[in-house]
């Protein structure tokens, strides 16, 4: 299985890198995991709603063309559904049956996603009622991800 993650926005903090790089790493015997940045779009100080949407459009035109064509896309968004990491594992293992061999998840920028963006997903997933940064749900996600692949070979995740 490939899994793609788009993400708007640099890794900045050093504990974050690491962290992503740990469980990359780990993911590497389950699935090939290829992470996609690009820059996050400059919002003007204190926008107009008029302006924050042709940001959020322009950010989510450049996220979707990082999208692998024929990849199942699942958008993570604060208005998304919260799932359990066991119901994770069933969907990737669901979606494999199913003959998809390649999902991509893609995070939005610090103010959000546009609505093509929201449109295009097959899946809207949400971690949290709670905000995070979206540096650390891109952590989050790859942890979540490689525990997916524990539960679904049925291996031992907590030690």
């Amino acid at each position: 299985m490939k899994i793609t993650i788009v993400a708007a926005g640099k890794i900045k903090e050093k504990y974050l890198t690491a962290g992503i790089s740990e469980f990359t790493k780990r993911i590497t015997p389950y699935a090939k995991l290829n992470i996609v940045e690009i820059d996050e779009e400059k919002m003007p100080e204190n926008p107009s709603e008029a302006e924050k949407q042709k940001t959020l459009t322009k950010e989510g035109e450049r996220l979707l063309k990082q999208v692998p064509e024929g990849s199942y896309l699942v958008v993570l968004d604060v208005f998304g559904k919260n799932i359990s990491s066991e119901e994770l594992a069933g969907n990737i293992e669901q979606l494999g049956v199913q003959g998809t061999s390649h999902i991509t998840f893609l995070i939005g920028g610090a103010f959000g996603l546009s609505k093509a963006v929201r449109q295009a997903a097959k899946e809207k997933l949400s971690f949290s009622k709670m905000t995070f940064t979206h540096q650390m749900v891109r952590l989050l996600l790859v942890e979540q991800v490689y525990r997916a692949f524990k539960i679904m070979r049925g291996e031992k995740y907590h030690w």
